[in-house]
């Protein structure tokens, strides 16, 4: 059994200090076994926001996934938006933008969405498909496969397509995730978290691929809902997805999802 923390949109220039310090004490009170964060780790991609990133990740569990998101490119500093896009990320965070973690149980692929030809949108290139295909055939059916990325593949249930920046050429991604074994696909960008299935919103895909949506963790840009991340726990056909959420004190459990592998399908547990 492993246990992976998911954190997205941690936006530092507007994160909130208490909230912040609340995430660290809870997830040193339970270590995952991979800490992920999927993106928008700074506000406007300035240097000194970079600078508390990786000084706020190296507080936390490792090891570590993280990926950029479309905050993490300069919005108004034009020159280095095209240029030099990820500079800061590369300097102060990684220099690996589709970091891979691996052991005997675990499959975790990360990929960069964000560009610099877009404000807020996102996609996957063809490289990163091919990068992605040979990294999953890498792997045995044994092992839970999962994929990381800014950008969502579903909206928020009940919300249409139109109104939600979904990950650019996501259906031909989807073949290849379908088709490579990956279970789980995590994001973020919303700042509102939610759980579902691929095939609500692909029809044409043949497998059940669970969609995990992380919320804003630490920031104080919020939308709809609180400041939360996600527990999620995964063994040999079974796959439980749990909102932490802060409630003004301290984070609690406010939400918790349960599957079963049967075939090639999750089922929700009543």
């Amino acid at each position: 059994m492993k246990t992976i923390a998911h954190l997205s949109d941690l936006h530092f220039g507007t994160e909130d200090a208490k909230v912040a310090a609340a995430v660290q004490r809870d997830l040193d009170r339970h270590p995952p076994d991979l800490l992920v964060v999927s993106g928008d780790l700074t506000q406007r991609a300035r240097r000194g926001q970079f600078r508390s990133a990786r000084d706020y990740l190296r507080g936390l569990p490792s090891p570590q996934l993280v990926i950029p998101g479309n905050h993490d490119i300069p919005l108004f500093h034009v020159w280095r938006r095209f240029l030099q896009p990820l500079v800061y990320y590369r300097e102060y965070i990684s220099n690996e933008l589709n970091p891979v973690f691996r052991d005997g149980e675990l499959l975790v692929i990360g990929l960069n969405t964000a560009r610099s030809f877009t404000w807020k949108n996102g996609r996957i290139s063809g490289e990163q498909m091919t990068f992605m295909e040979e990294t999953l055939n890498s792997a045995g059916p044994e092992v839970f496969k999962i994929v990381v990325t800014h950008h969502p593949f579903i909206p928020p249930p009940g919300e249409a397509e139109a109104g939600v920046a979904l990950v650019g050429r996501a259906s031909k991604a989807l073949t290849i995730i379908d088709r490579g074994g990956v279970d789980l696909l995590l994001a973020g960008h919303l700042h509102e978290g939610y759980t579902g299935d691929v095939r609500t919103f692909y029809p044409a895909a043949t497998r059940s691929v669970i969609v995990a949506q992380a919320g804003t963790a630490i920031s104080r840009r919020l939308r709809t809902t609180p400041n939360a991340y996600n527990i999620i726990t995964v063994q040999r056909g079974h796959l439980s997805i749990e909102s932490r959420t802060w409630d003004g004190n301290e984070f609690r459990s406010s939400s918790l999802f349960v599957f079963t592998h049967i075939g090639n399908e999750w089922r929700a547990n009543a």
